[in-house]
């Protein structure tokens, strides 16, 4: 890539103030796939200043002029999809596979939502004498996970852009290298200097610079939950919004009358999605005692079909978990859960078969998981599906909001038994019987996993402040 260590400021790409620099690491091969360079507070304070300045026009323009931005950043996005799906590969470990389909498909989604929610959105409606204007929000801070690591940008970018919002922009510095190819793309797509702007980092030093920036009107973090809480004390001084998607923990409930075959098999590929790299994993399985045993049986042979290898190859499944610290963390779960009695049907801490480096972690499940047990309290982030019993739906409710999470949680069974079950759970989504994606459905979480939400009209009202104008 042709600017791998420069950041994109003011509709250039500059070099970094430092001379640190950090490698990008292939989980498969645990290889350096590029150097980046690390972000300070000068070039923080640069990146601020240049969306600041940016915002005084920007945030007047037309909405057709920003239609068309949005409609030329579509046509180029499309245009390298499969140049963003390699670098997602690389970066991150994700099968190609799913990168393609998953990581650049969603992204894509979430652009052609943005720009048909922009074609229809009112920006001012009146209330008798009143008129009630919807105006951007001001200069926003963007940071983003790695494990989604164009979709989470593309879900709070475009929808900032659309409303007249200029960012900044600090993806992840485990993969970062898809988010500077966007760099390139929005500058192809000729968006005006200073409306978009990146500054690679960590967040010891970016991500708190940005924080706490004075002449940041807004932050929307993804992230885990203790680094949210930072964010928040640090964006508190400055009594900035703070837009937040944290983590999760989510239950999945097979009702009695759900298909136990096609219900657990569909949980089990859901959890390993992205390698269980994904807030909403529905890690914890609960199953009803009397299908319990035949639970097990079929999340063991579901498992068990997963391939993992070649992450270029596309019949690889799954891939590995990001970089070391998910890795031993996720061995540590495994062995926590061992130590707790809870019974391994199948995977474990070892490598998976014929594979000899990288940070996989096999297809794993747990059985006779209770709910007070490490494995079933805190997101696993890794491939891990733990089967929990219950008795009677009532007890399987109360254990799925047992958790200081609540994002999302799955239910599956009879379409008017589950709505019921939905209802009754303390969680920002809902999916039952695995539904069809929906790119506009709004997203976010109750309790620790956030405040906010992303997504469709919601993910516009985020970026936008409300303006009352009283006149006689």
């Amino acid at each position: 890539m042709r600017y791998l260590d420069h950041f994109y400021i003011d509709g250039k790409f500059v070099p970094g103030t430092d001379r640190a620099r950090r490698a990008v690491i292939n989980p498969a091969t645990l290889e350096s796939v590029g150097e980046i360079a690390m972000g300070t507070q000068a070039d923080t304070d640069a990146a601020v200043s240049a969306a600041g300045r940016a915002f005084e026009t920007f945030s007047q323009s037309d909405v057709r002029f920003r239609l068309e931005m949005l409609r030329r950043i579509a046509a180029l996005f499309d245009a390298r999809r499969e140049d963003f799906a390699r670098l997602m590969t690389l970066e991150m470990g994700t099968p190609i596979s799913f990168s393609r389909a998953a990581q650049v498909g969603g992204s894509e989604a979430h652009i052609q939502n943005g720009i048909e929610i922009l074609q229809r959105f009112e920006f001012e409606k009146k209330q008798g004498k009143t008129t009630v204007v919807l105006e951007p929000v001001g200069v926003c801070g963007l940071i983003t996970p790695w494990n989604f690591p164009v979709l989470q940008i593309i879900t709070k970018l475009i929808p900032a852009l659309a409303v007249g919002c200029t960012v900044v922009l600090k993806p992840s510095e485990y993969s970062p290298l898809s988010a500077i190819l966007l760099a390139e793309l929005l500058h192809d797509a000729d968006v005006p200097a200073g409306v978009f702007n990146l500054v690679n980092g960590d967040g010891a030093t970016v991500g708190a610079a940005m924080s706490a920036h004075p002449g940041l009107d807004m932050i929307s973090f993804t992230g885990s939950t203790r680094a949210g809480v930072l964010v928040a004390r640090a964006a508190a001084d400055t009594v900035k919004r703070v837009h937040q998607e944290l983590g999760g923990n989510s239950a999945n409930i097979v009702l009695p009358d759900a298909n136990i075959g096609t219900a657990v098999k569909a949980g089990v590929h859901a959890a390993y999605r992205n390698a269980g790299q994904s807030c909403t994993a529905p890690g914890r399985m609960l199953v009803h005692r009397s299908q319990y045993e035949q639970a097990i049986d079929v999340a063991r042979h579901a498992a068990e079909d997963f391939r993992c290898g070649d992450i270029f190859d596309e019949a690889t499944m799954l891939g590995p978990v990001v970089n070391e610290a998910q890795y031993i963390r996720g061995k540590g779960l495994i062995a926590s859960a061992l130590d707790d009695g809870a019974t391994l049907v199948t995977g474990g801490a070892d490598l998976p078969a014929g594979i000899e480096t990288g940070y996989f972690i096999q297809p794993t499940v747990f059985a006779n998981v209770t709910r007070n047990m490490r494995i079933a309290k805190e997101e696993t982030f890794a491939p891990i599906v733990s089967l929990i019993a219950y008795d009677d739906v009532d007890e399987a409710i109360d254990i799925a909001n047992d958790t200081p999470y609540g994002l999302a949680a799955y239910v599956q069974g009879s379409d008017e038994r589950a709505a019921r079950v939905a209802s009754r759970l303390r969680v920002g989504q809902v999916q039952i019987n695995q539904p069809q994606w929906d790119p506009s459905a709004p997203f976010g979480g109750f309790k620790q996993s956030g405040n906010g939400r992303e997504c469709g009209e919601a993910g516009f009202e985020a970026y936008l402040e409300t303006k009352a104008i009283l006149t006689p």
